[in-house]
């Protein structure tokens, strides 16, 4: 054997399957847009089971192949990226996940694990409900809730001090016993009376309801406006510890007896176990007792007590050594499928959705269930006419698993996704490293009512008065066709509408004759292009200055902007290479929508670098006066520091007004920038 021969052997020490490699790949790709659908988007597409069955392929590949585990891979981190719109907040200590499991096996690996670790043969362990909701961290300092942030990527979350403020059963103050420096972590839920009642309304507006409780507190915590999370009758269960600067009691038990004592609501029952059978006694009647508590739970949080003993066994990158969750099976049914047809969503995604011979699930009657995309239909050689799993696992509408197995007639019928949409004959758009198909007409029927809203929103094109109501009448009434059709709206058409009277079809027509020449990046947000969301679109707005140079842009072009990567790019040029969206922009120039050139120049050159803080009640949103000091070219963040150089004090100013003071901090009152924010007007 030569010496390149002994060489090569030792540069590749595994033979690397290339379908393993490519299994990866889409693995890691699947399971990143699943991240980003249920941290920042809480719309996910698939089960937490069927989440966990991604993590758990790739995790077995990685395990096989160490070559392709890459250090930034999805089984080695956390949740999410913190979402748009909330400024960052770095947790005191990571937030860590919890590692998951369905078997019981495993569930008596883990005890035998950390016995062994401990060198003992019992061990107490704490067993509660794990409670679907969205996890919350509260940092209180000197007895006073400095902020709340969500969980974001485990080491940075978004701050939401203004929304938790508004969930009432949430403690804002400590006692004196507490220490000076404590986070305290829990999860927000939605009580499942709640949840049926927000998606009464949300359908009877023509809305999408909400999937479950978990999405539906997701997407309430993520209203930039704390009026409209007030709404929603949130609540939250607490269950751990971050930072601590003083001594709690030696186990978490004890410690949970000390946040209720304190107003915070923890588990509603707790089981108590020193050996796997005492554990799986505890699961099971964990599962029996779960029915009748008023949030959802997915399965049981296994914990050692002992804070001492939690210390010794320490953590891995992703999750603690001194705890695991079990998670209960979802139920399933075998029945056959009959058709696959396309459902359009909102942002245009095309959604093959089974249509079932009629079978009973988890207490009712399924007919309809989710295939997700073409790739996993294919990848599991499901075809039309099989006998096929279906599993419920806190969703509206199942989910179709696999295939149930047996003899094929022949008669069955492979799956495609059609080359244009079924609801407005559009082209069909699949972007490159994507797995979802989808409509690119700005106009598709299925999308206008979502489409419409989005464009008119405060963020976007601010037009006071259209919301979801007037939107679904004015789109049955056949008024709205596209959003160009917003500036064809005449003060007569209008006052036929339901509880629209003269007055207030005047005020709507003025309100949309005033957007008519928005800023350049908002005008770019309320278009709704995939992937852009506020801060991309200014980044757009800033590098190209215009609209005809943004719209005549290459992929290679957008590539080369800092934060516009390959997909982001693909999706602006698919955007505006659309002839359906040409003509939709050219309807909008013809009625006079325009927006001017981006003019940094507008700045106010005594703002840009200045950092400021928002506290207390102001007469506007603190979305739009955000956005208005950023326009400004100030930077707005969510505490205040030794980096701050102005604080906004509104009324009920708290602590963040004291910090200020004490820090020597400009303080101004809405009176003294009433004048900047006219001039942005």
């Amino acid at each position: 054997m030569g010496n390149s021969q002994i060489q090569s052997l030792f540069d590749f020490p595994h033979m690397i399957d290339s379908e393993d490699a490519a299994r990866a790949d889409f693995l890691r790709r699947e399971i990143e847009r699943h991240n980003r659908l249920y941290y920042e988007e809480a719309t996910p597409e698939i089960s937490d089971t069927e989440f966990d069955r991604l993590q758990h392929e790739l995790a077995t590949i990685e395990e096989a192949h160490p070559e392709l585990a890459h250090e930034d891979s999805p089984t080695r981190r956390v949740g999410g990226r913190p979402i748009e719109g909330f400024s960052p907040t770095r947790h005191r200590e990571p937030m860590l996940s919890l590692d998951n499991t369905y078997s019981i096996g495993e569930v008596v690996a883990f005890f035998q694990r950390v016995a062994k670790a401990l060198g003992t043969e019992t061990v107490p362990f704490v067993i509660e409900p794990k409670v679907d909701g969205v996890a919350l961290s509260l940092l209180f300092e000197s007895g006073k809730l400095v902020h709340a942030a969500t969980r974001g990527d485990g080491t940075v979350g978004d701050n939401i001090t203004e929304n938790i403020k508004t969930i009432r059963s949430i403690p804002q103050s400590l006692p004196e016993e507490a220490p000076d420096l404590l986070e305290i972590r829990g999860e927000i839920f939605l009580p499942r009376a709640a949840f049926e009642s927000i998606n009464n309304a949300r359908e009877a507006a023509g809305l999408d309801p909400f999937k479950n409780p978990r999405n539906a507190a997701a997407g309430s915590l993520k209203q930039l406006d704390p009026k409209e999370v007030a709404k929603r009758p949130l609540d939250a269960v607490f269950h751990g510890f971050g930072a601590i600067s003083g001594a709690l009691p030696p186990t978490y038990s004890a410690a949970l007896g000390l946040l209720t004592r304190w107003g915070f609501r923890t588990s509603d029952r707790l089981w108590f176990a020193s050996d796997a059978n005492g554990i799986l006694d505890a699961i099971n009647k964990l599962d029996a007792f779960r029915s009748s508590l008023p949030y959802d739970t997915d399965g049981a949080v296994i914990k050692v007590d002992s804070f001492a003993d939690r210390q010794r066994l320490g953590a891995t990158a992703k999750s603690p050594r001194w705890a695991t969750a079990y998670k209960f099976s979802p139920e399933q049914a075998e029945t056959r499928l009959l058709d696959i047809i396309i459902q359009v969503g909102r942002t245009g995604v095309l959604t093959p959705v089974a249509i079932l011979e009629p079978v009973a699930l988890s207490g009712s009657t399924v007919s309809r269930a989710t295939l997700h995309n073409q790739e996993e239909i294919h990848r599991k050689d499901i075809r039309i006419g099989d006998r096929v799993v279906v599993e419920k696992a806190g969703e509206i509408i199942p989910a179709v698993v696999r295939r149930a197995g047996g003899q094929r007639s022949g008669s069955e019928r492979i799956f495609l996704m059609p080359e244009t949409c079924p609801s407005c004959g559009g082209a069909v758009f699949k972007a490159p490293g994507e797995v979802a198909f989808r409509c690119e007409n700005a106009s598709c029927p299925a999308q206008l009512r979502r489409r419409i809203i989005h464009f008119a929103s405060r963020g976007a094109m601010d037009i006071e008065g259209i919301g979801d109501a007037l939107v679904n009448q004015l789109v049955d009434a056949g008024l709205l066709k596209d959003i160009a059709d917003i500036y064809r709206l005449k003060p007569a058409e209008l006052v036929k509408l339901e509880r629209m009277g003269e007055k207030s079809a005047a005020n709507l027509v003025a309100a949309i004759e005033a957007s008519k020449t928005p800023p350049l990046d908002r005008f770019l947000f309320a278009l709704g292009i995939l992937h852009v969301g506020k801060s991309a679109a200014r980044t757009l707005a800033e590098h190209f200055r215009s609209l005809d140079a943004v719209a005549k842009a290459s992929p290679e072009e957008l590539r080369k902007i800092p934060d516009i990567g390959e997909i982001v790019a693909a999706s602006i040029h698919g955007f505006f290479q659309s002839s359906a969206n040409r003509e939709l922009l050219q309807r909008l120039a013809d009625n006079g929508v325009q927006p001017p050139p981006f003019n940094a120049a507008q700045r106010d050159a005594a703002l840009v670098g200045t950092t400021w803080v928002l506290t207390g009640t102001l007469p506007r949103s603190r979305e739009e006066v955000t956005e208005y000091l950023r326009n400004l070219g100030a930077k707005v963040v969510a505490s205040v520091s030794s980096k701050t150089t102005h604080l906004l004090a509104g009324d009920d100013a708290g602590s963040k007004l004291d910090k200020a003071r004490s820090l020597g901090v400009r303080i101004l009152s809405w009176s003294d920038v009433e004048e900047l924010f006219r001039k942005q007007r």
